[in-house]
């Protein structure tokens, strides 16, 4: 059995089977997992994402919002953050910036200079991008990499909560989602890195790194 790509502790086990998807579990994290066969490729994936048409919507703003209005109530004007996959048009990097933030851009397709992970930040924000990492505990300590002691990650991604309306939840088919999360997960992924967890909103998380080193 494959060892979890998000906690790296458990062995994972079958889940569903929808529509010729296969899908796994990790009892230890609770994360449930796209099986790597039925992943699309990198090109089938950009090609997907270059249809993302959310730019000019203000209802697009809105649904951000339910991150950003968090995530900023825990910031001061002035401070640096990352937009990471921050998408063909980086609208949450505006309304941070709008806010009095310093938003710098990352994104493997779009905005793909890694100029931008090279340095460290008060916030990152990820919002609908980790349920498309392919190897999250490896994109999560990267991310630790990139706060400043006491920084604060903001992540938004619908939790999945309901394995009975699985098959049929309009997150699991988008193609590009791999990796669905439960708080539990979050809470797993949280206690390995030494960071604090709060959910302030649905599908919303708060994590804060510590000021001090995590012993190691």
């Amino acid at each position: 059995m494959a060892d979890c790509p998000v906690c790296e502790r458990g062995a994972l086990v079958s889940f569903q089977t929808v529509q010729g998807q296969h899908y796994l579990r990790c009892p230890e994290c609770q994360a449930t997992v796209m099986a790597e066969a039925c992943r699309l490729s990198a090109d089938q994936e950009r090609a997907i994402y270059d249809f993302h048409e959310n730019e000019a919507d203000p209802g697009y703003r809105r649904f951000l919002s339910k991150l950003a209005e968090p995530l900023l109530a825990r910031l001061t004007p002035g401070q640096q953050g990352l937009d990471f996959g921050c998408g063909p048009g980086p609208v949450l990097a505006e309304m941070l910036t709008e806010a009095g933030m310093v938003v710098s851009l990352y994104d493997p397709f779009f905005h793909p200079s890694t100029d931008a992970l090279a340095r460290q930040y008060d916030f990152v924000a990820c919002t609908e991008v980790v349920e498309h990492l392919h190897q999250p505990a490896r994109v999560f300590r990267q991310l630790d990499d990139l706060l400043k002691p006491g920084g604060w990650l903001g992540v938004m991604t619908c939790f999945q909560t309901d394995d009975s309306r699985f098959a049929n939840w309009h997150y699991r088919r988008d193609p590009t989602h791999v990796v669905f999360y439960r708080e539990h997960t979050l809470a797993v992924i949280a206690g390995q890195l030494g960071w604090s967890l709060s959910v302030p909103r649905k599908d919303v998380a708060l994590f804060q790194k510590p000021v001090t080193a995590r012993p190691a």
